[in-house]
């Protein structure tokens, strides 16, 4: 098989100013992980919080990369391996700097159309919306899985091809100042905040922080280009004003407010799907979208938004989100084979936050059970959130009870507060770790019962995904559009 080249010798070069030991090859992608590396893959040797690339060039191009980058200071000790890119001492980690580079090059000679999506909650559910629209329209590129720190975007922009037509571009927080290199790095010319919440709490002085922190995205925004803002959020205004301070030329809004540019003028709520109908930018648009609750339906005119923005085709868009699924670990449902019948299980173990538990708890609320079944929770403790974090668990028994759940299995120190705020009657089972709650989960586990799985990465949820799949996954699992939110 032929490999397409991303990337000559000749450019790599000249993008890092850096020399080549060894033969020199064109690569076909980019990775910095030997664990999910390809044939053809150009290796980056960055230097981790635990580990350093350097350690891995031998196994990486044992394994198929086509060469490595790494640092001038390694490159002679490391030829021996195969081909290397050495790259010149500059930062922290010249690697990471050289990757910098060549994503930069990347960006200035694409003629994409380029989005960048921040939130505090739902960016990498609207990042995976707007990918499976575009992509029906022309050729996509955009970040895997949740690629947006200081690595993960440039890596991301360094595997977009020459050709590509749309780019969608995740770009993350947890503290001040770092959306803003990122944003100016992709330059995109739409550029979108899903929401600002009280998440990564611990690193702002208030919410208001946040949400200048979002705001920088706008300052990327190539000149003339759209800001698109939730109207609904009560910092629209906050954000505008980041928007009307860089180079925007109009901003666009989405929600439900009567004066949003896109609006909802009714939402219709299913078990596993959800109806749209909508006003977008004076034009009627009514749409059904593969994915349930409500803050999925809200995201969703946010995607609308960027269509129109990007002058693509919104008919089609309206016509493709109907086959939008979530991504891993935000909602996949998966049907558990137990004696005597079927159970429901929806892995939201990716990440979490007060908003996106209490979106997920009014979506379980809204599955059907079975004769007898239950509606589970099995909740972990959401990470930095401050010195309020007890406060902010304690406060989800509102949720808990609105959602009509019937039994919460809690995990973590944090949502312990939560499960002694609950009635006796729908305390399942407290434990310090995730590991901890599968054998009491399974226990009582029952035909009809519905159980969705949530908490932050640190918190180890996905332990009890595995652990009920492992077990009980049936013949005929299926990925269901449940909800698409970190």
């Amino acid at each position: 098989m032929t490999l397409t080249a991303l990337w000559t010798p000749d450019a790599l070069e000249a993008a890092t100013g850096g020399r080549w030991t060894g033969a020199r090859r064109p690569v076909s992608g980019a990775s910095i992980d030997t664990r999910t590396l390809g044939d053809g893959d150009l290796f980056f040797a960055i230097r981790g919080e635990a580990r350093d690339g350097h350690d891995f060039v031998a196994q990486a191009l044992h394994k198929g990369a086509a060469a490595a980058v790494v640092n001038e200071e390694k490159a002679d000790a490391l030829s021996a391996a195969g081909p290397v890119l050495a790259v010149p001492g500059e930062g922290a980690d010249p690697v990471l700097t050289a990757m910098e580079r060549i994503g930069r090059a990347a960006r200035a000679r694409s003629d994409a159309q380029i989005v960048a999506v921040t939130g505090s909650v739902g960016k990498t559910g609207t990042k995976e919306a707007l990918r499976h629209v575009l992509s029906g329209q022309g050729a996509t590129h955009a970040s895997a899985a949740s690629y947006n720190n200081h690595w993960g975007v440039p890596l991301t922009l360094s595997r977009m091809p020459q050709d590509t037509r749309y780019g969608v571009f995740e770009i993350g927080m947890n503290h001040p100042y770092e959306i803003l290199p990122l944003t100016r790095m992709v330059r995109p010319q739409v550029a979108l905040v899903v929401t600002v919440e009280p998440v990564h709490i611990e690193h702002f002085a208030s919410v208001s922080a946040i949400a200048d922190a979002k705001g920088e995205i706008f300052a990327g925004l190539e000149a003339g280009g759209v800001a698109v803002i939730n109207r609904d959020n009560p910092h629209y205004a906050r954000l505008a004003a980041h928007a009307m301070a860089s180079g925007a030329g109009r901003i666009v809004s989405f929600g439900e407010h009567p004066e949003a540019d896109v609006r909802a003028k009714r939402i219709v709520l299913r078990p596993d799907l959800s109806v749209v109908d909508a006003v977008v930018m004076g034009e009627p648009v009514t749409y059904k979208l593969g994915t349930a609750g409500r803050h999925s339906a809200l995201n969703s005119l946010g995607v609308m938004a960027v269509i129109h923005s990007l002058g693509a085709d919104l008919a089609a868009a309206a016509l493709s989100l109907a086959a939008l699924s979530p991504p891993v670990g935000r909602g996949e449902r998966t049907a558990l084979d137990l004696p005597g019948g079927t159970a429901w299980l929806v892995d939201e173990s990716y990440n979490a936050n007060p908003a996106s538990v209490r979106a997920a708890l009014a979506t379980l609320a809204g599955i059907e059970t079975g004769p007898r079944g239950r509606r589970i929770a099995v909740l972990g403790d959401m990470l930095e959130l401050g010195p309020t974090s007890p406060d902010l668990h304690r406060g989800l028994a509102e949720a808990v009870e609105a959602a009509r759940i019937d039994l919460v299995f809690a995990a973590g120190p944090l949502t312990r507060n939560l499960y002694e705020a609950l009635p006796v009657s729908r305390r399942g089972a407290v434990a310090e770790t995730s590991a901890d709650l599968v054998e009491p989960l399974t226990r009582i586990l029952r035909p009809g019962d519905a159980v969705m799985v949530k908490g932050s990465n640190g918190s180890r949820m996905g332990r009890i995904v595995e652990a009920l799949k492992g077990r009980y996954a049936a013949a005929h699992t299926r990925r269901e559009s449940i909800v698409a939110i970190p």
